[in-house]
């Protein structure tokens, strides 16, 4: 019987007697026990996991690496959506917002206005060679999802989706209550 079933097994019978276990803790040891023989007869050893993990994603992209992949930057505010197709370098291939797209005054901060903002920015973007891109969004607007659903549906293919909207760690007093 290996150490860690060993301590796992005690660690059980402690509990049937009302010691304090965490039956969770249990049943992963148990696991983990049972794939020890499997990871020692493959030979291989823990060390030479972190270190496979440790490695670059040989995954690409029509030839580019993730880090070389484009980025598509979403700022959804109350009232507008503004959508920027950047390079990795920062080379700009695309930019539109729902005001540039024909959208007046409430509108403009609408879900349908971002997502033919991100149709828009999707096409003029497919023109200049961009096949992938990494959305970056930022902001609580309405036309969060939107504006994703409206690049995908111009024809680019979304390899990730990461929010970067800033969130204050109670930093300024905020303004007085608006009386209705």
């Amino acid at each position: 019987m290996s150490a860690a079933l060993a301590v796992a097994w005690q660690r059980l019978l402690g509990a049937a007697r009302g010691a304090r276990c965490l039956h969770a803790g249990v049943w992963r040891q148990r696991e983990l026990a049972a794939k020890e023989p499997a990871q020692e007869a493959e030979g291989q050893s823990v060390g030479d996991l972190s270190s496979l993990l440790l490695q670059r994603s040989s995954m690409r992209w029509d030839g580019k690496t993730y880090e070389e992949i484009p980025i598509a930057h979403i700022k959804a505010t109350y009232n507008n959506t503004h959508i920027q197709v950047v390079g990795f370098d920062n080379r700009p291939f695309a930019r539109t917002s729902c005001g540039t797209e024909g959208f007046q005054n409430a509108k403009k901060g609408t879900a349908i206005a971002a997502q033919t903002a991100g149709i828009a920015a999707a096409t003029k973007a497919r023109g200049k060679g961009v096949l992938h891109v990494r959305v970056m969004v930022k902001g609580l607007g309405p036309g969060r999802k939107a504006a994703i659903k409206g690049l995908t549906m111009g024809g680019l293919e979304i390899i990730s989706i990461t929010d970067n909207t800033p969130v204050p760690h109670n930093g300024c007093r905020p303004r007085k209550a608006r009386r209705m």
